[in-house]
């Protein structure tokens, strides 16, 4: 009998198929270098990208070492993303308790969050240069959405009698909301958090791309002019491990905080 489709694999098999994966895309990447389909400059075998990876971890290149690139990206996005739930966060709880306020900002809202991040950078670029401001507007208009929306939905899901009662006992608004909507739409709120970390940091790379004169997306485009592939795609690695790290974390602070029962 064949295996149901229901059943969950075991932690053997998981592991097997993501070899087999693993396994099946290095042969293809290193057939497709190795046989001169594609010029090596242009698609560099995993080993030696492996060691342009370990290389830049020491020896600069566009001014710093890929380190020092990353610890300036990250700190653009700690600002724009940090921004985007200081203010996202407590306006959605806001709107979701005031249905007034809640018809007062979602036209505005609703104009704004369609505009795609990258879409502001000309206008970040207009304003800021190449400045610090110009990446922390598109890492927050990247961040801002995803927090305002599940804290306005988490508290637009607060069971009624959990807000009566608190009217009843002469609780004010502002205790409410932080007492009791906060607390209660906790799980919501840090689902919104990772998808806006997710953005937030997507948003960081293409902004760089193009207003920066530091960081992981400007030593990428630096690597492009010089022709340096192994250098682009080493950047590329990081980012890709750096967002895992950051996902890594906040599914973590998930995972503690429904471990503690708020949530």
């Amino acid at each position: 009998m064949g295996r149901s489709a229901t059943k969950p694999l075991t932690l053997g098999e998981t592991l097997g198929y993501g070899a087999i994966g693993l396994i099946v895309f290095f042969g293809v990447w290193s057939l497709l270098s190795f046989s001169g389909a594609v010029p090596r400059q242009f698609l560099p075998a995993p080993h030696e990208l492996a060691a342009r990876f370990f290389d830049l971890l020491t020896t600069p290149f566009a001014g710093a070492t890929l380190p020092r690139h990353l610890a300036s990206s990250f700190f653009r996005f700690g600002c724009g993303f940090l921004l985007g739930a200081a203010v996202g966060i407590p306006l959605g709880l806001l709107m979701g308790w005031s249905r007034t306020l809640d018809e007062i900002v979602t036209p505005v809202f609703d104009a704004l969050r369609f505009i795609a991040p990258i879409a502001w950078v000309p206008f970040a670029a207009l304003w800021f240069g190449t400045g610090l401001g110009g990446p922390i507007l598109i890492i927050f208009a990247g961040a801002f959405p995803p927090c305002l929306i599940n804290a306005y939905r988490g508290a637009r899901f607060v069971g009624r009698p959990l807000v009566e009662a608190a009217q009843m006992l002469g609780t004010g608004n502002l205790r409410i909301i932080v007492e009791v909507l906060l607390p209660a739409s906790t799980a919501s709120i840090i689902a919104g958090l990772r998808v806006s970390a997710g953005l937030g940091w997507q948003s960081l790379i293409g902004a760089e791309l193009i207003v920066a004169s530091a960081g992981i997306g400007f030593m990428m485009v630096q690597a492009q002019l010089n022709i340096s592939t192994a250098t682009v795609m080493s950047g590329m690695v990081a980012i890709g491990l750096v967002g895992l790290l950051i996902d890594v974390a906040l599914r973590s602070l998930e995972a503690e905080v429904r471990r503690r029962g708020l949530a």
